[in-house]
C-alpha cells in the first residue's frame, strides 16, 4: 500500500525548463511527461505539510526523553556556617548523591559534617565528619508505580501517537496531491479533445464557405458552420483556462530543496488516464483483506490505541494513589573518609546495628476524596475512547467497502461509456458520409460531432473519477504514504 519514493526530478524555476523523468516507451514525449509518482516523491519529501509531519515522531522522542530525565542522578551540596563577634557557632556540611531507581527507590551516598558549639544536636557528627550510604524505598504507594514511571511510559506511548498522526497528516496531503494531479489530467485531456473538435470545426467550415461559393450548398449552410466553430471556440477558451488554473493548484506541491516554491513549465504533460487495461475487477478477498488491514494500520485507529495505552498507565497510577504514603529511609554510617571497598572487611552484623539512621514516614488521607474522583473519571475517559475506537473501527470498514462498491461501479460505467463513445463514432462518420454524399446537413453532422465529443469528455471524467476513486480506496485502508 506504500509509494515507493525516488529522487524527484528537477523542476527549473522558468518556463522553458523541462521535466526529465523514465517513463514507459510507449508514451509521447516521454520527456516532458510529469508522472503521479513524481508529483508524489515531492510531495512526501518536500512539501511544508510533509516535512512538519515529519516533526511529530522526534518532538515525542524528546518527550521519552524529558521523561527520563525524571530518572537522572542528582548531586547537591549545602553549607552553613555561623560566625559572630570572634566566636565560632556552627559549621553545618551535607553533600548527597542521589540515584533514582526504576522500582520506585532511591539510593544515595554522601558525606556530612557538623560542629561547633552550637550545632543541633541532630546533625553533630565526629570531626572528621560522616560518610554515608543509603537507601529510600516506598513500601505501599509508589511502590508498583509512581509520578516517574508513568511520565516515561506515556512518553512512549505518545511516540505511537505522534507517528500515527504524521501518517495521517501525509495520507490526507498524498490523497489530495493525487486528486488534484487527476484532475490537472483530466483538464489537459478535455482541452485536448476541445481543441481537436474546434480544428475540425475550422476545417469544415472552410470547406462549407467554397462550396457554397461554388453553389453546391445554401449560404445559411455556411452560417451553420461558423456558428458552430465559434461556439467550440468559446469552448476551448474555457476548457484553456481551466487546463491553466488546474496547472497552477498542481504547482502548489512542488519545493525544492531550499523550500523555495516552483511551478510546471509550460510543455510538461500528465500522464495518460487509465486505459481500458487499467480497469482491474476488485475480487471479494481482497475487499476483506484491506478492511481488515485497516483495522492494524489506519492512523485514526492508532491513535486511539496510543491514546487508550496513556490512560491505562494513568489508571496503574490513580490506582496506586489510593495505597497509604509509607516511606522506609535506610543509611549505613561511616566515620571519616567516605566509604572505600577496603573498608568493607570491617563491616560485621555488629556494625550495621551499631552504625545507621532509620527513618520512616506515615501518611494516608482517610476519606480519599480526590484520589477516588480522579480515579473514576480516568476510567469514564477509557470508556468513552474504547467506545470511540469501535465506531471508528466501523466506520473505516465501511468507508473500505464503500469505496469498494464505487471503484465496481465505476468500472461498470467506464465499459458503458465506452460503448456509448463507439456507437458515437460510428453515428458521427456515417454521418459525414451521408454529408458528402448530399443527403444530410451540417447542422447533423455538427450535432453528431457535439454528442461524440461529449461522450468522450465523460469518458475521460470517469476514468479520472476512477484514478481518485483508486487512491481513495488506499487512504480508506490508511496505507497511502
Amino acid at each position: 500500500m506504500g509509494q515507493t519514493l525516488r529522487q524527484p526530478p528537477v523542476l527549473a524555476p522558468n518556463a522553458e525548463s523541462t521535466v526529465r523523468t523514465v517513463q514507459p516507451v510507449d508514451l509521447p514525449d516521454t520527456s516532458k511527461v510529469f508522472s503521479l509518482a513524481d508529483l508524489l516523491t515531492y510531495v512526501t519529501l518536500r512539501h511544508p505539510v510533509a516535512r512538519q509531519a515529519g516533526l511529530q515522531p522526534e518532538r515525542a522522542r524528546q518527550e521519552v526523553r524529558y521523561a527520563r530525565g525524571l530518572f537522572d542522578p542528582a548531586a547537591s551540596s549545602k553549607y552553613y556556617g555561623k560566625t559572630f563577634g570572634g566566636k565560632e557557632y556552627f559549621h553545618d556540611w551535607d553533600t548527597q548523591l542521589r540515584v533514582p531507581l526504576w522500582f520506585g527507590a532511591d539510593v544515595k551516598a554522601g558525606y556530612e559534617r557538623g560542629v561547633g558549639p552550637y550545632v543541633n544536636p541532630e546533625n553533630t557528627t565526629p570531626l572528621a565528619g560522616l560518610s554515608y550510604i543509603g537507601l529510600s524505598v516506598p513500601i505501599a504507594q509508589g511502590l508498583l508505580m509512581d509520578e516517574r514511571r508513568a511520565a516515561v511510559r506515556q512518553a512512549q506511548a505518545l511516540q505511537g501517537l505522534a507517528e500515527a498522526e504524521r501518517r495521517s497528516a501525509l495520507n490526507k496531503l498524498v490523497l489530495q496531491a493525487a486528486k488534484d494531479y487527476w484532475d490537472w489530467s483530466l483538464n489537459y485531456q478535455r482541452l485536448t479533445l476541445l481543441r481537436r473538435n474546434t480544428t475540425l470545426a475550422d476545417v469544415r467550415f472552410r470547406a462549407v464557405r467554397e462550396r457554397v461559393r461554388q453553389g453546391d450548398l445554401a449560404a445559411i449552410d455556411s452560417v451553420e458552420a461558423l456558428t458552430e466553430l465559434q461556439n467550440r471556440q468559446a469552448t476551448l477558451v474555457q476548457a484553456q483556462v481551466q487546463w491553466q488554473n488546474a496547472t497552477l493548484l498542481l504547482s502548489n506541491y512542488l519545493w525544492d530543496e531550499q523550500q523555495q516554491p516552483r511551478e510546471l513549465p509550460a510543455q510538461v504533460r500528465p500522464q495518460l488516464l487509465p486505459t481500458p487495461a487499467a480497469w482491474r475487477p476488485l475480487l471479494p478477498d481482497s475487499v476483506a483483506a484491506l478492511a481488515e488491514l485497516a483495522l492494524q494500520i489506519h492512523p485514526e485507529l492508532q491513535k486511539s490505541r496510543a491514546k487508550l495505552s496513556q490512560l491505562s498507565v494513568e489508571r496503574r497510577l490513580l490506582s496506586n494513589k489510593l495505597l497509604p504514603k509509607l516511606n522506609l529511609d535506610y543509611n549505613l554510617l561511616q566515620a571519616g573518609q567516605p566509604f572505600s571497598p577496603e573498608g568493607g572487611a570491617r563491616f560485621s552484623g555488629s556494625y550495621f546495628q551499631n552504625n545507621y539512621k532509620l527513618g520512616v514516614s506515615f501518611a494516608y488521607p482517610l476519606l480519599l476524596r480526590q484520589e477516588r474522583a480522579k480515579l473514576q473519571l480516568n476510567r469514564l475517559k477509557l470508556r468513552e475512547t474504547e467506545l470511540d475506537l469501535q465506531q471508528d473501527s466501523r466506520e473505516i470498514q465501511t468507508g473500505v467497502r464503500t469505496v469498494a462498491n464505487d471503484w465496481e461501479a465505476l468500472r461498470e460505467q467506464l465499459r458503458l461509456q465506452e460503448q456509448v463513445v463507439q456507437n458515437a463514432e460510428r453515428l458521427r462518420n456515417g454521418e459525414q458520409i451521408r454529408f458528402e454524399n448530399g443527403e444530410s446537413s451540417v447542422f447533423l453532422l455538427n450535432s453528431r460531432e457535439a454528442t461524440l465529443v461529449t461522450a468522450r469528455v465523460k469518458l475521460a471524467e470517469l476514468q479520472a473519477k476512477y484514478a481518485q476513486t483508486q487512491a481513495t480506496l488506499r487512504w480508506a485502508a490508511g496505507g497511502v504514504e
